[in-house]
């Protein structure tokens, strides 16, 4: 049995997220792959699902220490990773500075992952489960979600448009993403 202390602390964090963020946002933003794996976190840490857990943490594993990457270079040289925007919202000062500070979450996330699938193990069902999952996501993403905002990259994806986005999304997550994500973790965790 996982201690009570990180299951409140994270629930409550979700708790105060929601509604900032609903507010911020709109409901679309919860389809990033990003609140997907924190609300799925969430709920595996709640009610110890090993499947949940590990799917969430192949799903953003590698995503999430890309925004770091970029969050940090931007913080020190005022640039992300090539040239993205993955984390200029973080400098946007016309969002509100505790709306923002609430994105760190993309920070501790991947590590509350690892540790609920190391205290758990790792299902190894996760590859096939979340390669699905994920699939879904990008199609709902592609059609919930205002092309403006480019949810999980299902509108645009550099110079691509139409639906060759949702397309590769579908088709290159399992590979660049999820697949290396499962193969370190199935070889660390129990």
């Amino acid at each position: 049995m996982l201690p009570l202390e990180p299951k409140v602390a994270y629930a409550a964090f979700v708790a105060v997220l929601v509604p900032v963020y609903l507010r911020q946002y709109g409901p679309g933003n919860f389809l990033w792959f990003s609140d997907v794996a924190l609300f799925g976190g969430c709920l595996a840490l709640l009610f110890e699902l090993p499947l949940l857990a590990s799917t969430q943490a192949i799903a953003v594993l590698i995503p999430e220490l890309l925004w770091t990457a970029d969050f940090v270079l931007r913080l020190v040289r005022g640039r992300g990773l090539g040239g993205g925007t993955m984390t200029q919202y973080m400098f946007d000062a016309s969002i509100p500075r505790t709306t923002r500070a609430l994105s760190l979450f993309h920070i501790w996330l991947p590590p509350a992952l690892i540790w609920m699938v190391w205290r758990m193990g790792y299902d190894r069902r996760a590859l096939a489960v979340q390669s699905v999952a994920g699939g879904i996501l990008v199609i709902a993403s592609r059609l919930l979600t205002d092309p403006s905002e480019n949810v999980n990259w299902a509108h645009r994806w550099p110079s691509l448009q139409g639906p060759w986005p949702a397309v590769l999304g579908v088709l290159l997550m399992p590979v660049v993403f999820y697949l290396p994500a499962h193969l370190l973790l199935s070889s660390l965790m129990p």
